[in-house]
């Protein structure tokens, strides 16, 4: 397969194009800035909670109004799951949000460029809320990208065809000249194939020897050959 037959790639965002690096760090000095003194543990515990939660809710920000209450209703249940003394913190929305430092994987700008500089559409397929493109212009890849397809906006999320046929919308291509390429399986390969996309697995951890554990040979990969 050459370059010229895949006329697009999706991809995923979180774990394939930024990462999220552990986040409670981040709180302890917030909240620290904040007169409030709590453990790197408590922080983790109390933000696995608010994590879960935005995980089961996020598709519900479907604009702005909607997303300003869903991060209302994570800040409760960080506040809930806080120590006693550290609820009532003042500004703990701000903390949280401010602990929630997204950045790009090192290797990504690079590849983004090189995949237009080919000539191949980059359109991002994530579940996520509709704050993403805020999160793509900070951290700089929104230049690099050709679109953008949110399951908070589609009403759909991965696995489920209805987000990856948006994205071959958005992209301009049929299935058969698009590629996927994600760091789960369900979501990101299953869900690809089930809508007649081929699909890469990204690994980043190595776990999987058979899988991609960066982004840098995918346009060398795209001028060879894929499986």
């Amino acid at each position: 397969m050459t370059a010229n037959q895949v006329r697009a790639v999706l991809l995923d965002a979180l774990g394939t194009l930024v990462e999220l690096p552990a986040p409670w760090p981040a709180l302890v000095a917030e909240l620290g800035a904040r007169g409030v003194t709590i453990g790197e543990q408590e922080a983790r515990a109390a933000l696995l909670e608010e994590m879960a939660y935005y995980r089961a809710h996020h598709d519900e920000a479907v604009g702005p109004a909607e997303l300003d209450d869903l991060r209302d209703r994570c800040t409760a249940v960080l506040r809930a799951a806080l120590p006693a003394h550290a609820r009532e913190a003042g500004d703990l929305r701000g903390a949280l949000l401010a602990s929630l430092r997204f950045r790009p994987y090192p290797e990504v700008p690079a590849v983004l460029a090189a995949l237009g500089a080919l000539g191949v559409r980059r359109v991002v397929v994530s579940n996520w809320d509709v704050s993403l493109r805020g999160v793509l212009d900070d951290t700089g890849l929104a230049p690099l990208l050709d679109g953008v397809v949110i399951s908070a906006e589609v009403g759909a999320a991965k696995p489920d065809r209805a987000i990856f046929e948006r994205a071959l919308v958005v992209a301009g291509v049929a299935a058969s000249e698009a590629l996927h390429i994600g760091d789960t399986v369900e979501a990101d390969l299953d869900g690809a194939r089930a809508a007649g996309l081929r699909a890469l697995h990204l690994d980043r951890s190595g776990a999987d020897p058979s899988s991609l554990r960066s982004l840098d040979g995918l346009p060398g990969l795209l001028q060879s050959s894929l499986p």
